[in-house]
């Protein structure tokens, strides 16, 4: 019988590792050097065996950091098919309102909106999940819309809830949610991230922009959060159509 190609039987043995405790808690793997020093292998081997953990969940890869650990609870894992799944929160995460809905001016958040005036409504959350911070989030809102949810103990300062504002939005809408353009890109953390989350300013953060708009296609709600890289994995499940 042919033998098991060395990228596969590497991927085994540190998934068995992983699978018994031997990198718990979200601990560091060996990088690509060690690994390559210890088994004899090359980095090229070493590193198809990472991708393919990398692609299982099993671990997730910090650029400059190393290679970490997945499964650890206290990492967020976002797993997203739908315009549904965009617009709830997993069970086990909580939205804590740092700064409640109120009027601004904000030109850029307007035009997004396709706003003819420049004043927007803005709600400011941090993202928790088992307590632990790991997101920030700013929704602006345009002000016929925001007159919706003024009343909602929910968007309040200091306030705890499971539920997005899009998700408290929808059932007072005259028309329902039928879009969500998204954009995914590296950002870094602002003081106003960096005190909400509890990380340095400037920290590399991946950074969503989600603009959901009606059926009739009016733009609804502009979202734009950071999230902590060491703390979150964003997963999209696609289906060939047909």
């Amino acid at each position: 019988m042919k033998p098991a190609p060395a990228y596969r039987v590497l991927r085994e043995q540190l998934r068995e590792e992983i699978r018994g405790g031997r990198y718990a808690g979200g601990a560091r793997l060996p990088t690509e050097s060690e690994l390559s020093e210890q088994y004899g292998l090359s980095r090229q081997t070493v590193r198809r065996a990472f991708q393919d953990l990398v692609a299982e969940g099993m671990v997730y890869r910090v650029p400059g950091r190393g290679t970490y650990a997945g499964g650890d609870s206290r990492r967020y894992l976002r797993r997203l098919g739908s315009i549904d799944d965009l617009m709830s929160l997993s069970d086990d995460t909580t939205m804590e309102v740092v700064d409640g809905l109120r009027r601004r001016v904000d030109i850029d958040a307007a035009s997004r909106l396709r706003l003819d005036g420049d004043v927007v409504h803005t709600v400011v959350f941090r993202r928790m999940h088992d307590g632990i911070p790991f997101g920030h989030t700013v929704v602006h809102l345009p002000p016929e819309v925001a007159t919706m949810v003024t009343a909602s103990a929910d968007l309040r300062t200091g306030a705890q809830s499971r539920h997005t504002v899009i998700g408290l939005l929808e059932p007072h809408l005259g028309s329902p949610i039928a879009e969500a353009a998204q954009s995914i890109t590296v950002g870094t953390a602002d003081d106003g991230v960096a005190a909400a989350i509890g990380c340095a300013h400037g920290h590399p953060m991946l950074r969503v922009d989600r603009l959901y708009r009606d059926s009739d296609g009016h733009a609804v709600e502009l979202a734009v959060s950071h999230f902590l890289p060491e703390q979150y994995t964003y997963r999209i499940t696609l289906h060939r159509s047909g």
